[in-house]
């Protein structure tokens, strides 16, 4: 630990994934001056809040302590039953002035560093039991700090203690000369008057020593350049998987995309460079979507499958580049592109029903008409493939 704490490279803080990790490992910042703090604060509170009762209660007490009774000299079961009752007033007093200690140290813990319950530092480890780690270990900076804390609040305490009984002293000696329960009432008041200060001098050093110990978690938890890499690569993963992963990933989506090209109602092309397969079904859609596209070598595959299903191809590079750059997949057309596409359907329609009759089918195809800003080549210089779209082919009759 004292050699990771002094690590001249770790000047980076820490990322959130080792932050926690460190968690689950049980390193957060914990405050013991806080907690002493509020267990003195809670025992101050309860001793100014119930005096009265205690005062009565101590006076029954020592009263009954003091009383001599004859009869218990009879056996010793009497004198137990007495010592068992004493006892259990006892604990009527102890035990809930515990628990609102106790409570209080949780909270302590849970406002310094949060809610955390792990049982992995329990876990054996080899590590500590090299004696050279733990010299390393005790000698370390951390360690000193605390050290020196603890020997400057030990001194702190006694000076503080000290100071009070000088200061009370006169007045704790004129006690024996006045009655025991005003003796107690004035006990009481010295004695809450000294938690009082003791109190007051734990609360300058919670406040020193909360700040602080969040510090030296935030030091001990700080990384180098190189711990960091190896933590992005880890949480990102190696690229070359991630890659293989991408790649067999689009293949899933291309194979799926591929197998809608046969159900469609007809394939736009450009004639080489995009493909856009759309499909409409009046009854389920609102509008025509698309059910495949692709570029390049996907578009000649997309062009194959519409032809061994015989799925009209019409060369339209307009309407194919405005559909391929403005639509995904399974997404309806935009609405700007609804009258070039209601041509094309109506012409594929057309060539169906003739077809299904067995006549002839002459019609030439459409040449849709695309907004100039929906086609992102409309104002790049002359496409090679314009001349195709005006002269665009009819497919073959059989491919309908």
């Amino acid at each position: 630990m004292a050699a990771e704490d002094s690590h001249p490279n770790r000047t980076l803080p820490a990322t959130p994934r080792k932050l926690e990790r460190a968690r689950r490992q049980g390193q957060v910042a914990r405050s013991r001056d806080l907690g002493h703090f509020l267990a003195l604060g809670a025992g101050v509170a309860l001793l100014g809040a119930f005096s009265p009762e205690l005062t009565r209660w101590l006076a029954q007490a020592l009263a009954e302590a003091l009383r001599f009774d004859v009869a218990q000299l009879a056996g010793p079961q009497a004198m137990v039953e007495r010592l068992t009752g004493l006892a259990a007033t006892m604990l009527l007093v102890l035990v809930p002035v515990g628990a609102v200690a106790l409570a209080l140290a949780v909270a302590a813990g849970l406002a310094c560093g949060g809610w955390n319950f792990t049982l992995e530092p329990l876990a054996p480890r080899l590590d500590k039991l090299d004696p050279l780690a733990g010299l390393a270990r005790l000698f370390s900076a951390a360690h000193l700090v605390e050290a020196g804390k603890a020997s400057l609040l030990t001194m702190a305490l006694v000076a503080a203690g000290t100071a009070v009984l000088a200061h009370q002293w006169p007045q704790a000696a004129t006690l024996l000369a006045v009655p025991l329960p005003q003796a107690l009432v004035a006990a009481g008041g010295l004695l809450q008057g000294g938690l009082l200060a003791l109190g007051a001098l734990l609360a300058l050093f919670a406040v020193v020593d909360v700040p602080l110990q969040r510090r030296q978690l935030a030091r001990r938890l700080r990384m180098s350049v190189e711990e960091l890499k190896r933590e992005m690569r880890e949480s990102e993963g190696n690229t070359e998987v991630k890659a293989k992963r991408r790649l067999r990933m689009r293949e899933i989506v291309n194979r799926r995309m591929l197998a809608a090209v046969p159900r469609a109602d007809l394939v736009v092309m450009n004639p080489t460079h995009y493909a856009v397969a759309l499909k409409y079904d009046e009854v389920k859609m609102g509008a025509p979507r698309v059910v495949a596209k692709g570029a390049d070598l996907l578009a000649l595959r997309i062009r194959d499958l519409a032809a061994e299903a015989r799925v009209p191809v019409l060369q339209a590079p307009p309407l194919a580049r405005a559909l391929y750059a403005h639509c995904d997949i399974d997404q309806e057309i935009p609405a700007r592109l609804f009258s070039a596409v209601a041509q094309v359907l109506a012409w594929v329609y057309q060539l169906r029903d003739a077809v299904a009759a067995g006549r002839p089918f002459a019609a030439a195809a459409p040449v849709p008409e695309v907004p100039r800003d929906m086609d992102p080549l409309a104002d790049s210089p002359a496409d090679p493939t314009a001349a195709a779209s005006a002269g665009a082919a009819a497919p073959r009759a059989g491919d309908a």
